[in-house]
């Protein structure tokens, strides 16, 4: 093995400048566990409880909605906080529409008709573009 190669691989190893210790192995460090604990603690201090028997729930945002299937949902209604945690999924609002229209109430349902309004002035400004 020549010098250079030596002094090289020396050098990936050292932890500060010339005459520290090298380190055996790199050490990594794990922040998840860490903020999910305070974030758990933060919501006992709120006074945050579990809501059972949620089986999904969407998250309406311009033209994409983001689904959540079986979530963990936790709410304090003092603190005016809902935590909704689990694995996303972003969807558009076209495919997604068909599946959840019967679970909408009366009032999101007007919602629903001005943003169909919408998508369909959309559709012909887009359409006078082209043309």
């Amino acid at each position: 093995m020549n010098v250079e190669k030596r002094m090289k691989m020396a050098g990936s190893v050292r932890t500060g400048g010339k005459g520290t210790l090298r380190r055996k192995k790199k050490s990594v460090h794990k922040t998840t566990t860490t903020d999910e604990k305070r974030m758990q603690s933060t919501l006992k201090r709120i006074g945050a409880n579990t809501i059972p028997a949620i089986e999904e729930v969407n998250i309406f945002k311009e033209d994409v909605v983001i689904q959540f299937t079986n979530p963990k949902v936790q709410a304090s209604i003092a603190a005016n906080t809902w935590v909704v945690s689990g694995t996303p999924q972003n969807k558009k609002l076209q495919d997604i529409l068909p599946q959840i229209i019967h679970q909408l109430g009366p009032d999101n349902l007007e919602n629903l008709k001005k943003l169909a309004e919408q998508i369909q002035k959309e559709a012909c400004n887009a359409d006078f573009l082209l043309a």
